[in-house]
Order: structure tokens, then C-alpha cells, then sequence
């Protein structure tokens, strides 16, 4: 499997998207906290996942948007999920 990496245009993309670790789910500390599934950072020209984790609306009545991978023809690039009202 090969992972070649670029940027162009401060987004960064990979030929291969990385494999998403199995996270256990544990008890949310709230009803108000929501499992962030998936997430991926992109840091010196590769993503880390930083999901499988319980996060609290930053206000009342906000929903999370779960992030996606995008294909074009640079490669695989993620957007971030975030919260909605």
C-alpha cells in the first residue's frame, strides 16, 4: 500500500486514505455529549485520527455534522465535521 502525500492549496491529500483505528465507546459523560465517530487532522503532510471521542456542543442546540473524505484528482483529502445550530 502506498501513502504518497502532497498539498496544494493549504489542503493536504493523500493517495491513500488511512485506515480509521476500531475505538470502543464508552459511557458519554452527558446527555449532552455526542460520539465523534470519525475525525482526521492533517499534520506535516499526513492526517491523524483524532475521533472516537464524546464532544459537548459548543451552545444549546447545536448538531454535529460528522466530517467526509473527498476524491478529485489530487487525491483523497478530508473535511472536518463540525457543529451546526
Amino acid at each position: 500500500m502506498s501513502c504518497g502525500i502532497f498539498s496544494a492549496s493549504a489542503q493536504t491529500y493523500v493517495h491513500d486514505r488511512p485506515q480509521r483505528p476500531e475505538v470502543t465507546r464508552g459511557e458519554a459523560p452527558s446527555p449532552q455529549h455526542v460520539w465523534v465517530n470519525e475525525e482526521w487532522h492533517a499534520k506535516h503532510g499526513q492526517y491523524q485520527f483524532t475521533g472516537g471521542h464524546y464532544a459537548k456542543p459548543p451552545h444549546a442546540g447545536y448538531k454535529y455534522k460528522e466530517g467526509h473524505w473527498n476524491h478529485s484528482s489530487h487525491g483523497e483529502s478530508w473535511t472536518a465535521g463540525s457543529w451546526h445550530k
